[in-house]
């Protein structure tokens, strides 16, 4: 998260902005007039929708925006506009057309649900002379940029060649495009970065019912192959994330509450294009896109998140139950790649764990974001100690090392040695006790750093056992 809020990328917005307007009341009563529900209003909102509300997630992540669209010349538009300036959007190409309606989203909700929506708006693609505006005002700025969103809500805006001469624009110059696509023909999309519909887009996009992992790679890699995409990206709802790069990787939701869907979509464009256009690669974007939708979704209307308020939900699901920090090789490959974390690396066979190993474990956590322990299972145990040891089993011992605080997750290692392990976990720091001093340490070739923790004097499982023994 250090990372993200160091820098402030700058990101274009080009899509179709419209008014997301909320009445909310209470229903207590049926009208006289017709069976149907009463709303008393006690409250009416105004805020900018659609790529809108992309700009909004934007700007609340610390993103520095500029926003192409056309809107009408009317009460609508003198709002967006105004709210433009208010937030301190750069406007590359802001344009009032009369014979166009600024799009207009009423929904009325009633004890924090969403009972109707009423919409006002032109679907009609903009005019050939807006078009040719837009493309003189990107390529004079494009350069400025770190990338380029297209929010497409097919209001008209992103015609088919003002979007295929917008990316060929942006790649020209090396500047990924990040697309929120609309409507079942996606050609126009082609050359982009990415694009990220959802399950329902994907299927009529592609003609493919997606109702299997089966039918979701398979659909997942006809957009990336068809539409010459570096990734292909499918929100699942309640099941997460799909990004499809050389293979299909799927990231389950994060979500605890869900009260409102409303600019979920909007949300997942901009934190993945936040992510990204700081440094970050599509693994660890799409798991900060995840968890800024899960917060989203939270909240009621077109909500946006902050990066504190991302950090906080993150530290929420981070702190997991004992059982759940113990996994296989691959689980744990597939958890690291989604972190934007400093990984600390130790391992050891922990047979009987006492205070000595406590604190070397701390101080190992200390050193780093988390701490991954190698646990050498009872077979490797046996090999390196004699077929007296371990004293307790691998279940036992990884269910104690899960225990601790410090220990973020516990994996079995069957090999004599961890190499294999840290060359799947990468650690950027690799720690060791303090009597492998001017020892070479296995492994040290792959980390970053390799690190060695003193030892409590004293305090060994050894002479735990010996003491046992004796006793």
């Amino acid at each position: 998260m250090d990372q993200l809020k160091a820098r402030s990328p700058r990101i274009l917005v080009i899509g179709d902005l419209m008014i997301d307007h909320y009445l909310w009341g209470k229903c207590e009563r049926i009208s006289p007039e017709a069976p149907v529900q009463v709303l008393d209003v006690g409250r009416e909102e105004n805020l900018m929708g659609g790529a809108g509300n992309v700009i909004n997630n934007l700007l609340s992540l610390g993103a520095k925006v500029g926003i192409c669209s056309v809107i009408g010349d009317d009460e609508g538009a003198k709002f967006i506009d105004g709210r433009l300036d208010e937030k301190g959007v750069e406007k590359v190409a802001l344009i009032k057309d009369s014979r166009r309606k600024t799009t207009k989203k009423s929904r009325i909700i009633a004890q924090h649900q969403q009972i109707v929506r009423v919409d006002k708006e032109n679907k009609e693609d903009i005019s050939l002379t807006a078009q040719q505006t837009i493309l003189q005002a990107v390529t004079a700025s494009i350069a400025g940029y770190d990338l380029l969103l297209l929010s497409d809500y097919k209001k008209g805006v992103l015609t088919a060649s003002l979007t295929r001469e917008l990316i060929m624009i942006a790649t020209g110059k090396n500047i990924p495009v990040f697309v929120d696509p609309k409507g079942s023909d996606y050609s126009k999309y082609s050359g982009a970065t990415l694009i990220t519909p959802n399950k329902k887009e994907a299927a009529t996009a592609t003609n493919i019912e997606i109702d299997s992992d089966a039918s979701l790679k398979a659909a997942g890699e006809k957009l990336k192959n068809e539409l010459d995409l570096t990734y292909a990206f499918i929100t699942l709802s309640e099941e997460g994330m799909a990004i499809f790069d050389a293979k299909m990787t799927k990231i389950p939701t994060v979500a605890k509450e869900v009260f409102d869907v409303t600019g979920a979509g909007d949300t997942v464009l901009a934190a993945l294009g936040f992510a990204y256009a700081n440094g970050l690669d599509i693994y660890r974007a799409a798991h900060f896109a995840n968890e800024a939708a899960a917060v989203v979704v939270g909240k009621i209307g077109s909500a946006t998140v902050t990066l504190d308020e991302i950090a906080a939900y993150h530290d929420s699901i981070t702190h997991k139950k004992s059982h759940q920090k113990i996994l296989s090789q691959p689980a744990l490959e597939q958890q690291l790649v989604l972190l934007d974390k400093n990984i600390v690396f130790t391992n050891g066979c922990f047979d009987i764990l006492h205070a000595g190993h406590v604190k070397y474990l701390e101080e190992a956590r200390s050193f780093g974001d988390l701490l991954v322990v190698g646990l050498n299972s009872d077979a490797s145990v046996k090999r390196l100690k004699g077929q007296s040891r371990p004293i307790n089993s691998q279940e036992d011992r990884a269910a104690v090392l899960a225990g601790l605080e410090a220990v973020n997750f516990v994996v079995i290692f069957d090999e004599d040695t961890p190499y294999q392990l840290i060359q799947k976990v990468k650690p950027d720091i690799l720690v060791k006790g303090g009597d492998y001093e001017g020892k070479e340490v296995v492994g040290s070739d792959i980390a970053k750093e390799t690190r060695l923790v003193q030892f409590v004097e004293g305090k060994s499982t050894t002479k735990i056992i010996q003491r046992a023994q004796l006793s």
